[in-house]
């Protein structure tokens, strides 16, 4: 079948159908939803600690890639990957960060803080801005300076709240943004770097699971088939997500991905309270209610800039192409 080019408007999916921004949209409602229902699913894994299930998912992940990977037989990359030592270096720096974050957010959710693992990600859009800044040394907007400077005032009201820093929140979202930004360096595809990313991780994960075995202290075989299963689902869970990600990022523009994104926290907030009744004093509510208002300051930052971009591209004259040229054969 021939592949009708499209002229490029504001970004990669600009010449998109109707009907594969619709799929988009259904794959990346379906992304952040399951990462937003995603506490549900990890206080049924007990009695396993959160250790034994951080290395369930990072080995069973790598499972379900690689049957993923030899379905769509898509290997190149990696032969690509062991000939490049530096992006193998940052592959490594990646799974190393989000295995911190995996950790802390099972252990939180197990441990009877939703609510404040979701602020994680509410406030991970800041940390990243933060970390551009710091790292990359890019210029911000007075908007997000004001957004960055409301999202710090949160955390000192958060602190405040709860007698301590949110450190949960915290290590949370610097993770992510860390993951975030090695994952940029890296360029790797969502599934493909997952499978890299869990390669790596693979022979500590299962090294840690036969340590637990031999102290008699592993649940896998003294749980009965319903919890092995479950288990093994871990590998289903963090990898699926990406995969409607991965299928939602090339059919529907980023300013549209970035809205979906506080799905997931939004979901995790509310689980916390009306599932889980954890407690919402009013000094949490207020730094809630701060990082809300930044996010808020950010995203209509954002939007506005769109606008104004599509607005300059729009006025460019633009030269069409002959008929001939626009179709693939």
């Amino acid at each position: 079948m021939g592949a009708v080019r499209c002229v490029r408007e504001g970004g990669a999916v600009s010449g998109k159908s109707q009907g594969e921004r619709r799929i988009g949209l259904l794959n990346g409602f379906a992304a952040y939803g399951m990462w937003g229902l995603v506490p549900l699913f990890w206080p049924l894994l007990k009695p396993a600690g959160a250790a034994e299930i951080l290395a369930h998912r990072m080995a069973w992940s790598l499972v379900f890639v690689a049957v993923a990977l030899v379905f769509v037989r898509r290997w190149a990359w990696a032969g690509e990957l062991i000939r490049q030592p530096r992006r193998l270096a940052l592959v490594t720096v990646a799974a190393a960060v989000i295995t911190v974050n995996w950790g802390v957010y099972i252990w939180s959710v197990n441990s009877g803080h939703v609510v404040e693992a979701s602020l994680g990600y509410f406030i991970n859009p800041l940390v990243t801005i933060a970390m551009g800044v710091l790292l990359l040394k890019e210029r911000l907007r007075p908007v997000q300076w004001t957004a960055v400077g409301v999202g710090l005032a949160a955390v000192i009201v958060l602190t405040v709240g709860y007698g301590r820093p949110p450190w949960i929140s915290l290590v949370l979202a610097f993770s992510f943004a860390t993951y975030g930004l090695v994952k940029k360096k890296v360029n790797l595809g969502g599934v493909e770097s997952l499978a890299a990313e869990t390669a790596i991780q693979f022979l500590p994960a299962v090294g840690y699971l036969a340590w637990l075995a031999t102290r008699g202290e592993s649940t896998f075989t003294s749980e009965g088939p319903g919890h092995v299963a479950l288990l093994a689902a871990t590998g289903v869970v963090t990898a699926l997500p990406l995969v409607c990600f991965g299928a939602a990022a090339i059919r529907v523009p980023l300013s549209t991905l970035g809205l979906l994104q506080y799905l997931a926290p939004v979901f995790q907030f509310l689980l916390g309270i009306l599932y889980f009744h954890e407690a919402m004093p009013a000094e949490r509510w207020a730094g809630f209610a701060l990082v809300w208002l930044a996010l808020t300051l950010l995203t209509a930052d954002a939007w506005r800039s769109a606008h104004r971009g599509r607005v300059a591209r729009l006025s460019v004259p633009r030269v069409e192409k002959p008929a001939s040229a626009a179709v693939d054969a």
